[in-house]
């Protein structure tokens, strides 16, 4: 049966191979990018399934702009993936950090999902299965030692109690919330020394999504369905 999905971020990388697949499996889908000329590229590349796709333009640490595109969501809304992240400024070691450039850091990857949740509760809280998917990160585990790219680790653990904050208070309402690894993936953002494709990452991912039950809530996944240590 199809259901509606809700991605951000899906002009490229992980976003767009998830908007991708979910259109051509019969999904519907609303898709969020960050500015017009990406738009227009994101709608030309899906314009076969424009019958099922939508999209929407907002910054994530824009909450007026998130608003506003979330009144433009046809309800219900099945599954929001909070995927729009950055890596961050060139500096940012616990020895030699871009304070500033880790603020903004945080506004998107910590904030931003929060925001996008907020926004689109009203939607989620109309459907049968609702979940939220918050696209974390392996390395910020608590258990991943390591200071390479501190402050793009540090917004993922936060985003992390982010995730149980909102699975302890939506858990009553029937909607599940989880964190998800998408794995080291060879986007702009993960390299090419990566180790899996956006095409896998993004087929274990909904299928991951697919089997999350009111048992799951709560809980760090990877797109294989494995837990993942907070």
């Amino acid at each position: 049966m199809a259901e509606h999905w809700f991605i951000s971020g899906a002009n490229r990388g992980i976003g767009h191979g998830l908007a991708r697949r979910l259109a051509e499996r019969g999904d519907d889908v609303t898709a969020s990018v960050r500015s017009e000329e990406a738009r227009e590229r994101l709608a030309a590349e899906v314009a076969r399934h424009r019958a099922r796709f939508s999209i929407v333009v907002f910054d994530v640490r824009d909450e007026a702009a998130i608003r506003a595109a979330a009144d433009e969501v046809v309800a219900p809304l099945d599954v929001l993936v909070c995927n729009a992240g950055a890596y961050g400024p060139q500096r940012q070691s616990s020895l030699d950090m871009d304070f500033a450039g880790a603020l903004d850091l945080f506004s998107v990857n910590t904030l931003g999902p929060l925001r996008l949740v907020q926004a689109l509760l009203p939607a989620l809280r109309l459907a049968r299965n609702p979940r939220v998917v918050v696209v974390s990160s392996g390395i910020g585990s608590m258990s991943a030692a390591g200071s390479g790219n501190i402050a793009y680790r540090a917004s993922k653990a936060a985003v992390n109690k982010i995730v149980q904050g909102l699975a302890t208070d939506l858990e009553r309402e029937g909607i599940v919330v989880v964190a998800l690894s998408p794995g080291w993936v060879r986007t702009d953002m993960g390299g090419e020394n990566a180790e899996i494709s956006v095409e896998e990452s993004a087929r274990g991912s909904i299928a991951t999504i697919d089997a999350l039950t009111a048992s799951d809530t709560g809980r760090f996944l990877d797109y294989r369905n494995k837990s993942v240590p907070w």
